[in-house]
């Protein structure tokens, strides 16, 4: 794949840099700050080179905010069917549940320090390039705290914990091990989360379409 990075420090974009190259991809920019990533990404939009994957950080410069994810959604805007992966330690809210519930997918959100396996990250990249979207169950945990009224209250503790779970792309097999739960019990719990979010069973993407349903109705309220 090409891909566009931005990240600030020093050595993590070079880093980051090395293990793309060792993965097989084609970095073909590394920004160092927010308004360098829309720039370069005009330019290669413009020469018709648009790259298969962005990665981005939260918090760069310019204002060292949320101004790379700010970036990443000014890019989605005008670019639709780009995919983007924000790769950070930050924990974004507003500006995060935005770009994670854009209807188009292509969209990963995943915390540097909870990247335990190269593997499982290359994997994420690939996924989130052909269209699919993976984010880090402490990320929608944060999201989903962020905000819970109105038909969202419909969830018990229970099944927002396995709602995070699955959004991590876990198995009902490795939920319940997780949380000391019989198979048959995370079963029930998931089937009640589809029919509580009005996800029918029969959904190949329903897993994902759960979360994504859960952060959009805590958007607009």
């Amino acid at each position: 794949m090409k891909i566009l990075i931005a990240e600030d420090s020093a050595l993590l974009r070079e880093a980051l840099v090395a293990l793309l190259e060792r993965l097989g991809h084609t970095v073909v920019h590394a920004a160092e700050t927010a308004t360098e990533l829309v720039d370069e990404y005009h330019a290669l939009a413009a020469a018709a080179d648009v790259p298969d994957l962005v990665i981005t950080d939260v918090r760069m410069p310019p204002g060292l905010t949320d101004d790379g994810l700010r970036a990443a959604l000014d890019i989605r805007r005008e670019y639709p069917d780009q995919p983007v992966m924000v790769l950070s330690q930050y924990l974004a809210d507003a500006n995060a549940r935005q770009l994670l519930t854009l209807p188009e997918g292509a969209v990963g959100y995943l915390l540097k320090d909870r990247v335990s396996r190269v593997r499982d990250f290359a994997s994420a990249l690939v996924n989130v390039a052909s269209g699919g979207t993976t984010i880090d169950p402490h990320v929608v945990q944060h999201l989903l705290r962020a905000g819970r009224p109105g038909v969202l209250d419909a969830l018990t503790p229970r099944e927002t914990q396995v709602l995070a779970l699955m959004a991590d792309g876990q198995s009902n097999a490795a939920i319940a091990d997780q949380l000391v739960l019989s198979d048959p019990a995370v079963g029930k719990h998931v089937g009640r989360i589809f029919l509580k979010l009005g996800l029918s069973p029969v959904d190949e993407n329903r897993r994902v379409k759960a979360v994504l349903t859960y952060l959009q109705a805590s958007d607009s309220t």
